[in-house]
């Protein structure tokens, strides 16, 4: 038998205390990256903490705190915005969750890109993966946060096409969602540790 069609999904009873496949699988993925990122943090202000009182060395730059806290508020804003979606989802049906799911999209683009220019200007001040630890840490830690958020954004990408589509299930939205909070909320810890 058949089941009904609603805002052209098929609606899929669950049972309490479900979780799908998609998100058990990102949870145990994302629990795995959550022990990596803490390996480098851990590194990172071990280093940082062994260093002479001078931290960046002399001659490397300061990172831009205040520029960056600008991409963090918009990243926030960018978790905040596909939570919204996830709510319109449940309350008024997918469709509804199309305008805070691309508002989320291009907050994570912004990011990305201005994460970009920020390393484009640190580049031409001297600040690269051999010119120093502080190089070496900062392109680690804060370049796998950007491969996390590029291949989340991709993801966020395929869930908007399959949303217009009207092929957007519950589940793979879910599991992307949890991907891109994970990038969301890893950011703060990375900004506020390696940036100071």
């Amino acid at each position: 038998m058949s089941r009904p069609l609603v805002d052209g999904y098929r609606i899929v009873p669950v049972r309490r205390g479900y979780v799908s496949h998609g998100v058990f699988g990102m949870a145990l993925f994302v629990f795995t990256e959550v022990m990596l990122f803490a390996a480098f943090i851990s590194a990172f202000v071990i280093v940082r903490s062994g260093a002479a009182g001078l931290w960046p060395p002399p001659g490397q730059p300061r990172l831009p705190f205040g520029q960056t806290a600008i991409h963090t508020v918009a990243l926030l804003a960018s978790g905040a915005l596909l939570y919204l979606a996830e709510r319109r989802s449940r309350s008024r049906g997918m469709p509804a969750a199309a305008g805070p799911l691309l508002a989320a999209l291009a907050l994570g683009i912004y990011f990305v890109v201005a994460q970009g220019v920020e390393w484009t200007a640190l580049l031409r001040q001297g600040l690269t993966l051999t010119s120093s630890q502080v190089g070496a840490f900062f392109y680690l830690i804060v370049g796998a946060h950007a491969l996390h958020a590029v291949v989340a954004i991709g993801a966020l990408g395929v869930c908007w096409t399959r949303l217009r589509a009207g092929r957007l299930t519950p589940g793979v939205f879910s599991t992307t969602q949890f991907f891109w909070y994970f990038v969301v909320l890893m950011w703060p810890a990375i900004y506020l540790v390696v940036y100071q």
